[in-house]
């Protein structure tokens, strides 16, 4: 079972009747015990329903160098709304499925938002052969994966995905407005192929609905002063925002990364509660006035410090990861590096 970090600890306090709502509505509808059964293959085989599509986040989250296949299925004649531009509301029956691959398939993680509008969360593991995957315990487990860091790989508890996915404003991460927008960033590490399936693409399909038209006509990119800021600042909201956000069940730090897709001018709060910003971290040689940022200073940075430790105490993300994401480090290390005090506005944006 994976530590119960302090962060997740409060969230799961922060969420007592919907941890409980959930896990009633689970008991009174058991999870299938095999993934074919939850509807992602066409048959018994592996073979994926056409009528789940794929998609591909701009801003990945770092899994230990885990490739990652995703699919989303909604039901027959319903659709996302998308009139909040930060908080689509998705149909009940929505299915989501994410694949984790070292070599070979590793896990798939799925979530579906049920009857009563509450989301149920299960992982399921897959045999070596890559012909069957199993419900894993909600507890989570530890398995032997040579490719994995130390040879182990970390299937998460139940309990654990949630609370990350209730952080959020939406417990749907990694599709919305921003990481579904055509205009993609060239410089987001671990970017992953795109499938063409844009926000644009959805609308026509009759998928999304309500959305605003700036998106399609205009669609969202995060505003920063340079391509390194952009995909640094990228990788924090598609890594950290689902935590440290101003909506949802945010973690009790006075830190927003979480990105608008809807107001270019999030940048600026993002920047601001960053930068100079004290904080009660201490350890790893930084004194007791270290910042989260240091402007043109990486090695005194807080941000980087955590990022780099894998010390289980202190890594950030606290879970989810055994080893340190290089070259994020050297992407946010970079931007750190030659950022100055000043924050953006929309106008000030350099596009490659």
């Amino acid at each position: 079972m994976l530590r119960a970090f302090p962060s997740l600890i409060i969230a799961a306090i922060a969420l007592p009747g919907i941890l409980l709502h959930s896990a009633l509505a689970e008991a009174a509808d058991p999870l299938p015990r095999h993934l074919h059964e939850t509807g992602l293959f066409a048959d018994a085989g592996t073979t994926i329903d056409a009528r789940n599509l794929p998609f591909a986040p701009q801003y990945p989250l770092w899994s230990d160098g885990a490739r990652k296949r995703r699919w989303i299925h909604l039901p027959p004649g319903s659709a996302i709304d998308a009139s909040r531009p930060d908080a689509w509301e998705f149909p009940v029956g929505t299915r989501l499925w994410k694949e984790f691959s070292l070599g070979r398939p590793i896990e798939t993680r799925f979530i579906e938002r049920l009857a009563d509008g509450t989301w149920r969360f299960a992982a399921y593991v897959w045999n070596e052969a890559g012909t069957e995957a199993t419900l894993a315990p909600r507890e989570g487990m530890s398995l032997s994966v040579p490719m994995a860091p130390q040879g182990r790989y970390s299937i998460p508890a139940s309990d654990d995905c949630r609370a990350c996915h209730e952080g959020a404003a939406v417990p749907v991460l990694g599709f919305s407005a921003l990481q579904l927008s055509s205009d993609r960033d060239p410089l987001a590490p671990h970017t992953e192929a795109h499938t063409g399936i844009s926000v644009a693409d959805f609308v026509r399909r009759g998928l999304i609905r309500n959305a605003p038209a700036a998106l399609i006509d205009d669609p969202p990119r995060i505003a920063a002063t340079s391509p390194v800021e952009r995909a640094a600042l990228g990788y924090l909201h598609g890594n950290c925002a689902h935590c440290h956000n101003d909506s949802g069940a945010p973690a009790p730090v006075d830190l927003v990364l979480a990105q608008s897709a809807g107001d270019p001018a999030s940048t600026q709060r993002v920047l601001h509660s960053m930068i100079g910003g004290a904080v009660r971290f201490r350890g790893h040689g930084l004194g007791n006035d270290a910042t989260l940022i240091a402007v043109g200073n990486p090695q005194s940075s807080v941000l980087i410090a955590r990022m780099r430790s894998r010390n289980p105490n202190t890594q950030m993300p606290p879970i989810g990861t055994q080893a340190a994401d290089i070259e994020a480090l050297a992407l946010i290390e970079r931007w750190i590096a030659e950022k100055s005090l000043s924050t953006p506005s929309p106008s000030q944006e350099t596009k490659p």
